[in-house]
């Protein structure tokens, strides 16, 4: 069928059912972008290229629909790093189209030109570039696919010169791959050793998020060997809060609960998991990584399985297949050994957790430091972080999805959400970046318009993403909920500051004249400042009602005290010791170019 390469472009999105893109106008799509009103896929025009990748992150992470990343080639492109590399370890499957500079001036240092495949290389699961206009079709669904399969970014590079041009082509059909249900053997295997298991614990990860039913499946397995259930780093929505074999998130600033009751396992599944370092690195002084236990690691990546930690069996598989096929292959006796005990101490575990966390108002100082003490000395009635979280959560409908950003202030806040269904938490995951939690929440609403969204965000990382404050106040854009914590500083490095170089504050402050909720009113939205819990309480629910009811977004900020929790690498940070020294003397001047 004769057609244009714009035409077979976008009628392949329309084959794969993309309806989203996000990112900045450019001359180099413009003849893709003019037929998307036509073909009902909808532009949306962020404030900053690297937000709108995290947009479309957040929007599949919440509906597990993929949708594109696409700008002008060169600087337009290069804003999308942080955002590829953030949806790579996020495990979401995003298009990324990167329009490269025409073929005719490639290589003769033009406008806008940089190596795009290059600069993605290792942040993507598979890249092509189109070679010849005939085959862009072919080429699109063969990266789409690819995409999907590896539950990952991946890219298609195309000359702007390609556009425009007539060509015989067919549209072909969504290459679609069954997802796998483990080695026999290692199936077989799995459920020897969790049915021989005394005290089995399950921990789930993305994957059992990511894989349809998965949290299903492995609620169908815990009950059945009445085993407790973790869950990894930031992946809070990958088992129901409510269930009563929930223990919570281990990993930083997670559950103790979850914490002492793996610690005292025989067998742990490790279910759609690649056991991120920060999943199992010590938490409130324990180390609670069960050494001996013989560990079955389940992942749909070869590559991940045996990478961070000692296993046992490594089944290389979907998440909901792989649970179902050790359930159906349990011994008749699977569980029964010491179920009665072990029932007790899960509910008495967690029991004694809630308790701990519902009392923890503050945060403690490392012996020789005293700078949380200082904290609260210096703003005696001013909100703790741990106020905060606690004051959200009696305002935060149990429905909501959540993002979350990277930093101190939400770190704390690991351990307070919970979920009873997955898709429900977007957190930034261990790429890392800061900015995350705004954009993320837009992406979330657009796919989600009928769920109320609530953004989280430390003051320092949502100046990075604050320029979206003018983007989304137009009509066509739904209205979100975002919370910004406000305490003047980047807390994790002064966090680190305080423990390892003697309180000497580089670059940590910010600035105090500065209000956020001023700049939200700036922009036609609604700012709010939150200055006890009670005000923070009301304010959360009164978000929620506008944003859901009346189509307005609320920023609120929440002033609290620059109290400072648990550093983030206590693994990879020691105090400096001077050798050489140091001197503003031995400061050359700089002499003029030869």
């Amino acid at each position: 069928m004769q057609m244009t390469t714009e035409e077979a472009f976008v009628k392949t999105l329309q084959r794969h059912g993309i309806e989203h893109a996000f990112g900045i106008i450019g001359s180099a799509f413009m003849p893709i972008s003019d037929l998307f009103p036509k073909a009902g896929i909808t532009f949306w025009d962020c404030a900053h290229e690297g937000s709108g990748g995290m947009m479309a992150d957040g929007y599949t992470r919440a509906t597990g629909k993929m949708s594109m990343m696409i700008a002008q080639n060169g600087p337009g492109i290069t804003n999308f790093v942080t955002a590829v590399k953030t949806a790579y370890w996020n495990h979401t499957p995003l298009l990324l189209v990167t329009p490269q500079a025409a073929n005719k001036t490639m290589g003769q240092g033009g406008f806008q030109e940089v190596e795009q495949m290059a600069l993605f290389r290792d942040m993507v699961a598979y890249q092509e570039e189109v070679r010849d206009p005939s085959r862009v079709a072919e080429v699109l669904a063969r990266v789409i696919s690819k995409a999907k399969q590896a539950s990952a970014p991946a890219q298609i590079n195309m000359p702007r010169d390609y556009w425009t041009q007539v060509v015989d082509i067919e549209i072909p059909d969504p290459i679609l791959f069954e997802r796998s249900s483990g080695g026999e053997t290692s199936v077989t295997e799995a459920a020897r050793l969790l049915s021989g298991a005394k005290n089995p614990v399950i921990l789930n990860g993305a994957g059992v998020v990511l894989a349809e039913g998965g949290i299903a499946a492995s609620m169908e397995l815990a009950e059945r060997l009445d085993a407790p259930v973790c869950v990894g780093y930031q992946h809070n929505d990958a088992f129901p809060g409510s269930h009563p074999l929930f223990a919570g998130p281990l990993g930083y600033n997670g559950s103790k609960a979850a914490m002492e009751l793996i610690r005292d396992a025989d067998v742990v599944l490790a279910l759609g998991t690649r056991l991120n370092p920060f999943s199992t690195l010590p938490g409130y002084g324990m180390e609670y990584w069960p050494t001996n236990a013989k560990v079955i690691q389940v992942d749909i990546n070869p590559d991940r399985i045996g990478l961070t930690k000692k296993i046992s069996v490594g089944i290389v598989g979907d998440a909901t297949r792989v649970a179902k096929g050790i359930l159906a292959q349990l011994s008749a006796s699977a569980g029964n050994a010491g179920r009665a005990e072990r029932k007790a101490r899960i509910a008495e575990t967690k029991s004694r957790w809630a308790q701990q966390l519902t009392s923890m108002d503050h945060e403690n100082d490392d012996p020789g430091t005293s700078w949380n003490e200082r904290a609260r000395a210096d703003k005696p009635e001013w909100m703790s972080p741990r106020m905060a979280w606690r004051a959200i959560q009696a305002g935060l409908p149990k429905e909501a999805i959540i993002s979350s950003d990277i930093g101190n202030n939400c770190a704390i806040g690991n351990a307070y959400p919970s979920f009873d269904a997955g898709r429900k938490y977007l957190a930034p995951g261990l790429f890392g970046p800061c900015g995350y939690g705004l954009p993320a929440v837009i992406g979330a609403k657009i796919g989600c318009p009928d769920v109320p969204v609530v953004g989280f965000s430390g003051d320092g990382a949502f100046g990075i993403a604050v320029t979206e404050l003018t983007a989304i106040g137009r009509k066509e854009w739904p209205a979100i909920t975002q919370v910004v914590f406000r305490n003047y500083q980047w807390g994790a490095e002064k966090r680190n500051s305080t423990l390892w170089y003697d309180d000497n504050f580089v670059g940590t402050e910010l600035d105090e004249d500065v209000s956020y909720a001023a700049i939200a009113n700036a922009c036609g939205l609604k700012g709010v400042v939150a200055r006890t819990m009670e005000e923070l309480t009301a304010a959360m629910a009164q978000a929620v009602t506008d944003q859901m009811e009346h189509g307005v977004t609320t920023l609120i900020e929440a002033l609290i005290n620059q109290e400072l929790g648990e550093p983030f690498r206590r693994d990879a940070m020691k105090k400096p010791v001077e050798v050489a020294g140091i001197s503003k003397n031995d400061m050359c001047p700089q002499k003029g170019a030869a």
